[in-house]
């Protein structure tokens, strides 16, 4: 439309006199600008006109004790039907009046919530968003009870409803107002932390989020129905503001907008923020309770690891290499050959000689004889078994392979390692 609309003072029911400022381009952008402020101020003096006449809620119900129960069954219906708010609110409204006139039993409470439902989504939502017979059939608690609605009974109770209602169901409530206080929510000279807003669009994304979290909190206690709608709807926006901390909390331009002083909200505020706080404790212990629960089972795992990573092994260390013992057998093998035929050459000589220092050399040459040979040997066992041989070859391998580590493995040649 080629035009920004500056809102400064919006005629309302109270009568309060229009003043708006326009920046626009072109007559086109005035003539769009004007008719959304006529359709803007019409509207909320409409909602004024009517909240004037709502009924008052007397809190008679002698179900009052399980009114948050249906009002939570409503509210996640409508969310699971993708109601709009202003269909949800319109529904918790219709019940708390109903249940307040009347004496409802308990089973037929779900059949009067359900009825609400449907009439609230009838009148504020298109005709293809209205929940089926069969979407609400299949709900969980439905099951449960063992109920079956028919279109009879719904129809039936919708009428009982409306006669109740003398056929009137244009209601105000908090989310019929939300939307157009919203639009003066934050101004371009509000503070955010005591520094100017660097970003309007973000800032107005949490506000909005913000103050439709105020409205659900709004239907969660029926001590909210003791304040008009448009007061509500107000007190959501400032709640917004205070969370957000955005100074000052309450603007002249909202309250020229609104028609409410920061003393008319004070009490509303209040309640809220007290639910507020309320939800942020619960938040904060379900995700320490979450918290808590993944570091037990990090701990198990992290130990059930630890048992697998230093249980014994079942199976014989050697077991495991069948083919460097292969390759292990033959050298072994000629070694002990080569040994016991050095052996028996050396005995020869030294009977001959009968010196046994001639013996001692031989032996000492032996050893040097054989010590390159065995280093020259390629071992794929274990690193011990290699230290072991090739630091003192014959006490060694005595007791590395005429023990029982080898047995039932490989035999060797009896006496191949006696002197």
């Amino acid at each position: 439309m080629g035009g920004k609309v500056i809102l400064g003072r919006v005629a309302t029911y109270h009568g309060l006199t229009p003043i708006c400022l326009w920046e626009s381009r072109g007559s086109n952008g005035k003539r769009w600008a004007t008719l959304i402020l006529s359709d803007f101020n019409f509207t909320l003096r409409y909602l004024s006109q009517n909240e004037l006449k709502l009924p008052v809620y007397k809190v008679h119900s002698p179900q009052i004790g399980m009114r948050r129960y249906f009002a939570d069954l409503v509210a996640i219906h409508s969310n699971r039907c993708k109601l709009c708010p202003t269909a949800r609110h319109l529904a918790v409204y219709l019940l708390d009046l109903f249940m307040d006139h009347y004496d409802v039993a308990v089973k037929q409470l779900y059949v009067v919530s359900i009825a609400c439902l449907l009439l609230a989504s009838k009148f504020e939502e298109k005709e293809d968003r209205v929940p089926k017979l069969e979407q609400l059939n299949s709900l969980g608690y439905m099951c449960s009870l063992n109920m079956v609605l028919t279109k009879k009974d719904l129809l039936k109770m919708e009428l009982l409803l409306l006669e109740s209602f003398n056929w009137n169901l244009c209601l105000p409530t908090p989310a019929h107002y939300i939307d157009y206080y919203l639009f003066a929510s934050v101004g371009e000279n509000d503070l955010h932390n005591g520094w100017p807003i660097t970003s309007m669009t973000k800032v107005k994304a949490f506000m909005e989020k913000y103050a439709h979290y105020f409205l659900k909190v709004s239907l969660q206690d029926h001590i909210f129905l003791s304040f008009r709608p448009s007061l509500v709807a107000a007190a959501c926006v400032c709640a917004s503001r205070i969370c957000l901390q955005i100074s000052p909390s309450w603007t002249t331009q909202l309250q020229l907008l609104t028609c409410y002083s920061w003393e008319h909200l004070a009490q509303c505020i209040e309640l809220m923020l007290i639910a507020h706080d309320n939800d942020v404790k619960e938040a904060s212990k379900v995700k320490n309770r979450i918290t808590l629960q993944q570091q037990v089972v990090s701990s198990l795992n992290h130990q059930s690891t630890t048992q697998v990573l230093f249980q014994q092994s079942r199976y014989h260390p050697l077991a495991q290499h069948p083919t460097a013992l292969s390759q292990f057998q033959s050298p072994v093998q000629d070694l002990c050959s080569a040994y016991r035929d050095s052996l028996q050459t050396h005995r020869s000589s030294s009977l001959a000689s009968g010196s046994a220092s001639s013996s001692l050399h031989s032996y000492s040459a032996l050893q040097s004889g054989l010590q390159p040979a065995v280093q020259a040997v390629s071992i794929q066992g274990p690193i011990t078994m290699q230290m072991a041989i090739a630091a003192e070859p014959r006490h060694c391998l005595s007791m590395a392979y005429g023990s029982s580590y080898f047995s039932g493995h490989h035999s060797y040649t009896a006496g191949c390692f006696d002197r």
